[in-house]
């Protein structure tokens, strides 16, 4: 039953629910099931069994099935016992201390070290929470003992603990691999150039900073610092079975030597393998690892039956096509159609966090980019960036709540966002950049894969 007025009413009460702190997963479920009632409502109850004689049941149970067939997704709780048995075994500890030590002649070595184990974990990991967390309770005090700015500080944490939305293996890109139904590998590669750009961009604006402004980040006053020789024995100890790990979990994904879930489960194992090598596994890390990886996958797939219920009845509605046909009326040149779809997506980061972006209102733009003659792959790349900024956008900033809940009275909130203006800044500038220059993220999967041909 088309019905568009009755489609904008549903998507309108989502945001308000969820603005109220339901959960997102249920209250998508819940809000496809009661509207999708009403959408197939054929009329006829004359017993109590008639009451389920509705295919919205039909349709959330063939969801639920398709979620749970889905090749692409077996590769998420992989990669999430990768990051979290590599976060509990210590790894990530010696890597920053290393990478400190070895860049401690630079300006802001602590702040640099610290985005570089940002990007290091979160290419690891993935998890932006477990990042920002895990670096607040290990960079944070680090810096505040060498006397650097509060809001400096805790700026340089949340926007490295972002950068696992955007560099692979990204659990992000899968989950939108799954939405646009594109090729994972395809999004790796378009991501890996972005991605490096990214955390250059915020390593050459820490530095900058720190040369105008010295007394943000004072060199720390190193006592019984190691020879050289230690240093980099050290580096080369903590950095290197991390780095080759990852980069074939990577490479063997890109080069087509493993599905993203067999490279996934090769990541899972050789996470154990480092863990038991650094001696720091223990059967109770195992236990939390397990436990938390079910706890994060049980999620996601919540959230997937929930959107592809919500997004199904959404569109027998109408809501698509009053939204395509709103977009025809005006009349947009291809550019203009970007920067619209963008700034809406920017302006949804404010209240919403980029699961939800990502499963409800990205697919009402993926139908119109055919119209607009948009390469997928390209505008996969602009959303990934531009979903960052869903973490760093106060009032809803995931990564400021992520820092303020380790550090507690440590530092205020509004600290926080004043720290992570400029990387929201750098963020956007990034954007700019890569639509000027596309093959940023296009040359790379290109040359791996061929010209891409819708």
């Amino acid at each position: 039953m088309t019905n568009p007025e009755v489609a904008i009413l549903m998507l309108c009460l989502f945001i308000v629910l969820v603005l109220l702190g339901f959960p997102i997963a249920f209250t998508l479920l819940a809000m496809g099931v009661a509207f999708g009632y009403f959408a197939y409502y054929q009329g006829g109850i004359e017993t109590f069994a008639d009451l389920f004689n509705n295919n919205i049941f039909y349709l959330l149970n063939q969801n639920t099935y398709s979620v749970m067939e889905n090749d692409t997704l077996v590769a998420i709780p992989l990669f999430l016992f990768m990051g979290y048995v590599v976060e509990r075994a210590n790894i990530v500890d010696r890597l920053f201390y290393s990478l400190y030590m070895a860049a401690r002649n630079l300006p802001g070595s602590l702040a640099i070290a610290a985005l570089i184990t940002c990007a290091v974990f979160s290419t690891a990991s993935g998890i932006v929470g477990a990042v920002v967390t895990l670096m607040g309770l290990l960079a944070y005090p680090a810096m505040a003992n060498a006397h650097y700015n509060k809001s400096f500080a805790s700026g340089v944490i949340c926007a490295g603990g972002t950068l696992g939305i955007l560099i692979p293996p990204s659990i992000m890109l899968i989950v939108y691999a799954a939405i646009a139904e594109l090729s994972p590998l395809r999004l790796y590669a378009a991501a890996v150039f972005p991605g490096i750009m990214l955390a250059g961009m915020y390593i050459v604006y820490v530095m900058i900073r720190v040369k105008i402004s010295p007394s943000i980040a004072p060199k720390p006053k190193l006592e019984d610092v190691p020879p050289p020789i230690e240093i980099y024995k050290d580096l080369l100890i903590s950095f290197v079975p991390l780095t080759v790990l990852i980069m074939l979990v990577l490479g063997s994904i890109l080069g087509g030597l493993a599905t993203p879930a067999e490279a996934a489960a090769m990541g899972a194992l050789g996470g154990l393998v480092l863990a038991i090598l650094y001696r720091s596994l223990t059967w109770r890390k195992v236990q939390e690892s397990v436990f938390l990886t079910a706890k994060a996958t049980a999620m996601v797939c919540w959230l997937f039956v929930g959107s592809w219920t919500f997004a199904s009845v959404f569109s027998y509605l109408g809501g698509h096509d009053i939204i395509a046909e709103w977009f025809g009326h005006l009349d947009l040149e291809p550019w203009q159609f970007l920067v619209l779809a963008q700034l809406i997506i920017f302006l949804l980061g404010w209240p919403l966090e980029w699961s939800e972006i990502l499963i409800i209102f990205v697919p009402i733009f993926l139908p119109l980019l055919d119209n607009y003659g948009i390469n997928p792959y390209f505008f996969a790349m602009l959303v990934a960036l531009n979903l960052q900024t869903s973490f760093l956008t106060p009032p809803m900033a995931m990564s400021a709540y992520y820092l303020k809940g380790v550090l507690k009275k440590q530092i205020e909130l509004i600290e926080i966002f004043r720290g992570i203006m400029p990387y929201l800044a750098i963020v956007i500038f990034a954007m700019v950049l890569m639509y000027q220059f596309p093959d940023i993220a296009l040359w790379f999967p290109d040359y791996l894969f061929g010209e891409y041909v819708p």
